[in-house]
């Protein structure tokens, strides 16, 4: 009797240890990755940049917040943020104070659906066989201030790049961007953007919130040479030594974060830095920023 008692209690105990590791330990470990990308003709100044994402801030999240300012002492020449930036009305002032470091410097963004709808509970086992594209498209009026938060960044000199292109000096780059909205909820309209990018820009930059490979296809058939995304939260809950179980959106497990190729340009995504307030964990998959150092490609 003791063993039939002993095992299950054992077995919970794992469990609960695992979720308050999920919940406590690793959602609060904060990592900087770094990837060097041969993308700049021979000769060029390295160029550094910096690519938040997917904080999905609530105002109390203090130790997030003072973390991502700490991250002013790499001195990045441009700031991306690849959207899902808040999760909470009341989470504009806390987000400015994340980012205050950063708003004197060159910087772009673009929005994610939850910049736009307030997150509530689903069942997250769902994600195993479907997206959340499903529940997102739902939801028809906007719940949170994204307006506000597109304008306040813009106030700050960074530049809206969803659904247009703009160019910009980074360091003594030359910078052409195109960037679109989020595609997880049928807000990307690429053809406002189509076309051959810049071909006398110093670098042709990508920008979207979901790696949507319809998507990403295009970007690298107009010939911008780096596309950088987030949303996947780099599968979240992984299983080590085997990764991501599910992406949420169209991109491989093999590509749910990090530095990789699609066709020929190369491609970023982010496994962000927070969750959901209703799914507070992370496992074998911590939150992450990512120094990107731009170095220039080899000479033939």
């Amino acid at each position: 009797m003791r063993k039939v008692v002993a095992v299950p209690l054992g077995v919970v105990g794992l469990g609960l240890a695992g979720l308050g590791y999920a919940s406590i330990v690793e959602r609060n470990w904060f990592r900087l990755r770094r990837f060097d990308v041969p993308v700049l003709e021979p000769g060029r100044r390295p160029v550094k940049i910096l690519q938040i994402s997917d904080l999905h801030l609530t105002p109390g999240r203090t130790r997030l917040i003072n973390w991502v300012r700490s991250l002013a002492s790499l001195e990045p020449d441009l700031v991306v943020n690849t959207g899902d930036t808040i999760s909470h009305p009341d989470a504009i002032p806390a987000y400015l104070r994340a980012v205050e470091p950063f708003l004197g410097l060159p910087g772009l963004f673009v929005y994610g659906s939850n910049d736009m709808y307030s997150p509530h509970f689903k069942n997250p086992a769902r994600y195993l066989w479907r997206t959340s594209k499903t529940e997102s498209k739902k939801r028809n009026i906007p719940d949170l201030p994204w307006l506000e938060l597109g304008t306040a960044m813009t106030a700050a000199g960074w530049l809206d790049m969803n659904n247009t292109t703009s160019r910009l000096k980074v360091g003594d780059l030359d910078v052409a961007v195109g960037g679109i909205n989020d595609s997880h909820i049928d807000l990307d309209r690429y053809d406002r953007i189509a076309g051959a990018a810049p071909a006398d820009a110093d670098l042709r930059l990508g920008v979207m919130h979901s790696p949507e490979p319809r998507n990403m296809t295009r970007f690298a058939s107009d010939g911008y040479q780096l596309l950088l995304a987030g949303h996947t939260h780099g599968g979240q809950l992984c299983i080590p030594f085997y990764g991501a179980l599910v992406t949420n959106c169209g991109i491989d497990r093999a590509r749910v974060k990090g530095l990789s190729h699609h066709e020929a340009a190369w491609l970023h995504v982010s496994a962000g830095l927070g969750t959901s307030p209703f799914a507070p964990a992370r496992f074998a998959c911590p939150p992450e920023a990512t120094l990107l150092t731009l170095i220039p490609r080899v000479a033939r």
